[in-house]
C-alpha cells in the first residue's frame, strides 16, 4: 500500500510493505512517534520537492478546490502509472481521491487505519526524508501560509463587499450601543432634571443641553441659542427654576457629563460611518441601493455573505432572505409562508397598503434580483438600470392601488355562442358541431353496435322458449 502525503516542501509517497501488521497494532499514531519503529513500518516511495513558494502556493490552492495540480499528475505518472504499480494508494482528501479515481484510474482507499497513518507520518517527516530539515520545513510552512493569506485577501478586495459587510454589522452594533447609553443618560439626568426629557425628545440634542448646562442651577445663566430654538429655550429655563428633581454633587455631575460625551461622539461616528457606507454602496451595487437603499442592500448582502452569492439567489429566496425561522415553522406546523423578510425595510413595500403588500414584495424581489445580477455580473458601473425598474415599480403599485390591470390593457372579451333562432334546433350537423366531435362519433356508433348485440341475444332467447 502507497501513501500520498501533500506537504509545503512537496508531494511524497511512502510504502508500507506489510499491511498486516497494521493490524495487530492498538494505536498507529503513538507507534509511530518512535522513530526506529517508524522507519521500519513506513519506508520513502518518492520525493518531489517545490522549486519556490510560487509553485507551493499554485498546487495548494488547486487542491483547496479540489483540482489535481500538474506537478502531482506528473509525479504520479512517473512513479507510478509508469512503473505499473498495482498498489491502492491512500489519499487523505476525499475530493481529491475522487479525482484520482477519475482521471488517473488510481484506486485509492481512505480508512480509519490510514488516517492515523497520516498523522503519524506527518509528525515524523523530517526523519522519513532525507535531506529535509525541521527549520526548512518550518520555514516552508510558513511561507506558503503567508502566500496563501494573502492570496486569499487579494481575491476578496476585488469584491470589496467586505467593508459594506463590517459596516453595516458596526452600524447596527452602534444603534443598540446608543439606545442603551441614551436610556442610561436620560434616566440618570432625570432624577435630577425630570422635566427636561418632556420638553426634548431628540436623544442627540437631550446629550448637548445636558453637557451644556451640568446642573439645573446654572441653565438660566447658560447659553443655548446655538442648541434650542428660544421657545424651547424659554421652556427649559422655566422649567429648571421649578423643577422638582433631586440635587447632585459635582462628583455626580462629572460622571454624567461624560456619559453625555460618548453619546454625543458615538452619534457623529455613527452619522460619518453612515456616510460612508452610502458611499460604498453607491459604488459597489448602485442598481441594488437604487431599488431598495442602501442600509436593506447591505443587510441583504450581509446576510448573503456576499454580493456574488446574493446574485445566485432567486427571487423568491431575496424575498424571504431574513425570514428563515418563520419560514421553516410555516411549513413545519403547515402554516401560510411569510411574504417578505429583510425586503419589507425598503420603502416601497413600508409605503404600500397592508393588503398589496405582498404583492409589492413580491414585485420588487423580482427586480431587485435583476439589479443585483447586474451589479454583481454586470460591467457597467451606473444606476439606469434600477432607476428603470423603480419606476415600473411605482406605476405597478400605483395600478394596483387603483385596481388597474397589470399591464393596463383591457382583458379581451370572450366570445359568446348564439343559439339558432329556428325551432329546429340542430337539424343539421354543420349547426353545431362540439369540441371533440370525432370522439363521439366514435362513441356513439359504439353504443349502435351494442343495442345491436343486445337485440340480437333477445332474439335467440325468444326462439329457444317457443322451441321448448
Amino acid at each position: 500500500m502507497l501513501i500520498l502525503i501533500e506537504t509545503p516542501a512537496g508531494f511524497a509517497l511512502f510504502q508500507v510493505a506489510n499491511t498486516k501488521a497494521l493490524n495487530k497494532i492498538d494505536n498507529i499514531y503513538d507507534y509511530l512517534q518512535n522513530e526506529k519503529q517508524a522507519k521500519k513500518l513506513v519506508t520513502p516511495f518518492a520525493f518531489q520537492q517545490f522549486k519556490d513558494t510560487q509553485e507551493a502556493l499554485v498546487a495548494t490552492s488547486k487542491l483547496i478546490n479540489g483540482k489535481i495540480p500538474k506537478k502531482l499528475s506528473k509525479f504520479l505518472e512517473k512513479n507510478v502509472i509508469s512503473q505499473e504499480i498495482q498498489d491502492q494508494i491512500a489519499v487523505q482528501d476525499k475530493k481529491l481521491a475522487k479525482q484520482l479515481q477519475e482521471q488517473l484510474g488510481l484506486s485509492c482507499i481512505q480508512t480509519p487505519v490510514t488516517e492515523q497513518l497520516f498523522r503519524g507520518i506527518r509528525s515524523q517527516l523530517t526523519n522519513l526524508i532525507e535531506g529535509l530539515s525541521e527549520s526548512e520545513l518550518k520555514n516552508m510552512t510558513l511561507g506558503l501560509a503567508h502566500g496563501l493569506s494573502r492570496y486569499k485577501l487579494k481575491f476578496s478586495t476585488e469584491k470589496v463587499d467586505t467593508m459594506i459587510i463590517q459596516a453595516i454589522a458596526l452600524l447596527d452594533d452602534l444603534d443598540k450601543e446608543i439606545n442603551n447609553y441614551m436610556m442610561r443618560l436620560r434616566e440618570w439626568f432625570g432624577w435630577h432634571f425630570p422635566e427636561l426629557g418632556k420638553i426634548i425628545t431628540d436623544n442627540l440634542i437631550y446629550a448637548k443641553v445636558v453637557k451644556a448646562i451640568g446642573m439645573r442651577i446654572k441653565t438660566s445663566s447658560t447659553d443655548l441659542s446655538g442648541i434650542l430654538p428660544d421657545n424651547l429655550e424659554a421652556d427649559v429655563k422655566q422649567a429648571a427654576e421649578v423643577s422638582f428633581g433631586t440635587e447632585i454633587t459635582v462628583e455626580d455631575e462629572k460622571f454624567i457629563l461624560c456619559l453625555a460625551d460618548q453619546v454625543i461622539e458615538l452619534t457623529d461616528y455613527r452619522s460619518q460611518l453612515s456616510e460612508y457606507l452610502k458611499n460604498r454602496m453607491q459604488a459597489i451595487a448602485p442598481n441594488l441601493t437604487t431599488m431598495v437603499g442602501e442600509l436593506v442592500g447591505a443587510r441583504l448582502i450581509s446576510h448573503a455573505g456576499s454580493l456574488v452569492n446574493l446574485a445566485k439567489y432567486p427571487a423568491s429566496t431575496v424575498q424571504i432572505l431574513g425570514a428563515e425561522k418563520a419560514l421553516f415553522k410555516a411549513i413545519r406546523t403547515k402554516h401560510n409562508t411569510p411574504k417578505y423578510g429583510l425586503i419589507f425595510q425598503a420603502s416601497l413595500v413600508g409605503s404600500a397598503p397592508a393588503k398589496l403588500k405582498g404583492k409589492v414584495s413580491r414585485t420588487l424581489a423580482a427586480k431587485t434580483a435583476l439589479c443585483i445580477r447586474y451589479d454583481a455580473l454586470g460591467e457597467g458601473q451606473d444606476a439606469e438600470f434600477g432607476i428603470t425598474n423603480k419606476s415600473f415599480l411605482e406605476k405597478r403599485v400605483h395600478q394596483l392601488e387603483e385596481g388597474v390591470n397589470y399591464r393596463d390593457v383591457k382583458a379581451p372579451q370572450r366570445g359568446k355562442a348564439k343559439p339558432i333562432q329556428s325551432q329546429t334546433q340542430y337539424q343539421e350537423e354543420a349547426d353545431f358541431q362540439p369540441q371533440g366531435a370525432g370522439w363521439m362519433q366514435k362513441f356513439q356508433k359504439g353504443e349502435d353496435k351494442r343495442q345491436a348485440t343486445q337485440e340480437i341475444v333477445q332474439r335467440t332467447q325468444q326462439k329457444k322458449v317457443k322451441q321448448q
